[in-house]
């Protein structure tokens, strides 16, 4: 497609809703379908990725019917099959580009007595999955990957396509080596068809919507710090709705457009306040910015805490972001990179390798777009290609970007983000491709142009 132009604004104002937050959305298809009545979900994104868990479980025997629009997003009916209703597809199951899609899957079908073969598109299929497959393997679950030599020494990494023959799961204590909600979410859906408990201990805290939505279907859950048990073999019963907050990572690019545009104001309605996702905007007020959180005290998002988000205009000053908050704002890091290149001083973010394992290696790619738009920004510490590396990313404030011909990498954070930016650097700003920005967000640039003057 042609390349998309983009040339600064003065400023952006008003109000606003967005589509309901994608991991939200992807867990509430989930669980729904596996809870015995129906459930009414609102405000479900119309996103490649979310629309791909949809038809994931389509193919698996669950009636999902679309009800009518909410403002960016669908409202849909699931007609949920109970704990061992799902049925054998006949053919293998698609993910697209959905991380989120693939991963818990593999942990519902190592649940299921029957065999069934998972595919993804061409990024996601570079993406490593032996962090799943590995604790689900202890489990009992028989899994074939394509594998990959990764040392010298001859260990291996699982890749997508991938086949799974579940069933007869037993309860394990699995210590996750790095932090990360799809893993552990996909080891208490396994969790939930194993005998005896499943115990999760988690690194680092990270977002816990599928531990919250799993109790509001009556899950057999537990949770003591970093520590999550379930209890297998109990039926799930459904609330009847769920409404779905907006998606944080999506309102966070607003929110920055809004802080570094002069004479700026945005309402953004109805958030997901998740704490284990407002890492970013705990930065951000760290680095100064005027943003307010009025917080909803209805019970319509059931557990999920939301709100609305008023923000304004300001200068911002450099911080250190350290790697214990990474794992709370790892989608948002690419817009707040590009507020670091804005700020006054030094911004130094600890520990963001797992940026490199995305749909593409963020780092590499926002390194290469901030440093042609004027950025003073550099990586340093890197270890060898297979060792874990322990990196930072450094970076000096400038008083101005100029316009400059970027690429997305065909990733839709890095796409999203180089939009903005091209809202206050001088001149015009040319990106490469747009198209992929309809993986987490379609309506994005719509949004956006409703809001800029």
């Amino acid at each position: 497609m042609p390349s998309f132009k983009i040339r600064p604004v003065k400023s952006i104002r008003g109000e606003i809703s967005l589509a309901g937050d994608k991991s939200i959305a992807h867990r509430s298809i989930f669980i729904s379908a596996i809870a015995k009545g129906k459930t009414q979900i609102y405000n479900f994104p119309a996103s490649r990725d979310c629309l791909a868990s949809l038809r994931a479980f389509r193919k698996l025997g669950v009636t999902i019917s679309e009800r009518g629009l909410s403002p960016y997003g669908l409202n849909i009916s699931v007609a949920g099959r109970g704990i061992y209703g799902l049925k054998k597809p006949r053919s293998a199951i698609y993910a697209g580009e959905s991380g989120t899609t693939f991963r818990l899957l593999s942990g519902l079908l190592s649940g299921q007595p029957f065999r069934a073969s998972l595919t993804a598109g061409q990024s996601l299929s570079r993406r490593p999955m032996r962090r799943v497959t590995e604790p689900l393997r202890r489990m009992g679950a028989e899994i074939k990957a394509r594998g990959a030599r990764r040392t010298a020494h001859g260990a291996t990494e699982d890749y997508p396509p991938m086949t799974i023959k579940g069933g007869r799961l037993r309860g394990i204590t699995y210590r996750m080596p790095v932090a990360s909600a799809q893993v552990k979410s996909a080891l208490l859906l396994a969790g939930l068809y194993a005998e005896g408990i499943t115990r999760v201990i988690e690194p680092k805290i990270t977002r816990d919507h599928t531990e919250r939505m799993l109790k509001d279907f009556g899950a057999d859950i537990g949770i003591k710090g970093k520590i999550i048990g379930v209890t297998g073999k109990k039926e799930l019963i459904s609330p009847g709705e769920i409404h779905i907050p907006a998606d944080i990572s999506s309102a966070a690019f607003f929110i920055v457009a809004a802080i570094l545009l002069p004479d700026s104001e945005l309402i953004i309605k109805s958030v997901g306040l998740n704490p284990g996702r407002v890492g970013a905007i705990r930065v951000l007020r760290r680095m100064g910015a005027d943003i307010k959180i009025i917080p909803d005290e209805s019970s319509a998002f059931g557990s999920e805490p939301a709100g609305d988000i008023v923000v304004k205009s300001g200068e911002l000053a450099g911080v250190d972001i350290k790697s214990n908050e990474i794992s709370q704002m790892i989608d948002e890091l690419p817009v707040l990179m590009l507020a670091s290149c804005l700020a006054r001083g030094r911004t130094v973010i600890y520990g963001a390798q797992e940026l490199r394992v995305k749909e593409t290696d963020r780092i590499f790619s926002m390194l290469t777009n901030l440093k042609k738009l004027g950025a003073n920004i550099h990586v340093s510490g890197r270890t060898p290609k297979y060792a874990r590396p322990q990196e930072k990313i450094v970076i000096e404030g400038t008083s101005r970007l100029k316009g400059a011909t970027v690429k997305s990498f065909s990733d839709h954070r890095t796409a999203m983000t180089m939009i903005i930016a091209g809202l206050f650097s001088q001149g015009q700003t040319s990106i490469d491709d747009t198209a992929c920005i309809a993986k987490s967000f379609p309506g994005f640039l719509e949004a956006l142009k409703s809001l800029t003057l």
